[in-house]
């Protein structure tokens, strides 16, 4: 990466910590994030990794998952690269990917390596935007990503590339674009996906996220959990959030 997009992701990074040490409701609502995903850890002995931590404390909820970023900070266990990891070969039980995925401009080359890395039975616990109605406006109008719904996506590499050449890539429709369609993606023949759930996760958005003011009192979350529990089941109009777990072949 190049020096300005190196110091705009660590400013971003910065503004983030600030957001996830004065919004209580922010973090009540990851604590619930990060339990959904540890509900679906494998049970292996070897560890869990996060890849692109960010801010978000997992080990809140999962303790003993080493954090990784592309980047140093205080916060992080170690620097990692999705594609080319440092770990060695059948080594981990699991890897989680939150708001990670869906920066990964090749997947297929991304999951060739979690391949490599995971042990057998081992998953890959993806969390991401969700593709609905209420998606569509929520990520494609208010959010400065693209969601890329109508961009090819390449699988694979090119010939040649070096994955310490990173760029930045993002295309927030990814995930659904893959996972919720009636058959498994392309070449996914290492892995079976266990499972897909859609979360409404209204709470979050109108927490306002990392990024924007908070449009309800920290009392309210109750309610606006309440509500979330609701819209769950209506995904197709009100989903925000999608939980992928994928399992590598025994």
């Amino acid at each position: 990466m190049t020096l300005e997009s190196i110091d705009r992701h660590n400013q971003e990074i910065l503004k983030n910590a600030d957001a996830w040490h004065q919004k209580s409701a922010l973090r009540a609502i990851y604590k619930t994030f990060h339990q959904a995903i540890a509900r679906h850890l494998a049970p292996l002995p070897q560890p869990t990794v996060e890849l692109g931590s960010g801010v978000a404390d997992i080990r809140r909820v999962i303790p003993g998952c080493l954090r990784t970023d592309i980047f140093p900070n205080p916060w992080i266990d170690r620097v990692e690269n999705a594609y080319a990891l440092s770990f060695d070969s059948g080594s981990l039980a699991n890897l989680v990917l939150f708001d990670v995925f869906h920066h990964l401009r090749y997947p297929g080359t991304a999951l060739q390596e979690f391949d490599r890395v995971l042990a057998p039975g081992g998953r890959v616990i993806l969390f991401e935007p969700c593709v609905s109605l209420l998606g569509l406006l929520v990520y494609g109008a208010l959010h400065p990503e693209p969601l890329a719904l109508n961009q090819p996506i390449q699988w694979h590499a090119p010939p040649g590339w070096d994955p310490a050449q990173l760029d930045y890539y993002a295309a927030q429709g990814n995930a659904s674009r893959l996972f919720l369609k009636a058959t498994s993606p392309h070449d996914l023949t290492r892995f079976r996906v266990v499972t897909t759930q859609r979360y409404a996760a209204i709470s979050y958005v109108a927490s306002g996220g990392y990024s924007k003011p908070q449009l309800y009192p920290n009392a309210w979350l109750p309610l606006m959990t309440a509500i979330d529990r609701l819209c769950n089941h209506l995904p197709q109009l009100f989903a925000t959030r999608l939980l992928v777990v994928l399992e590598k072949s025994s």
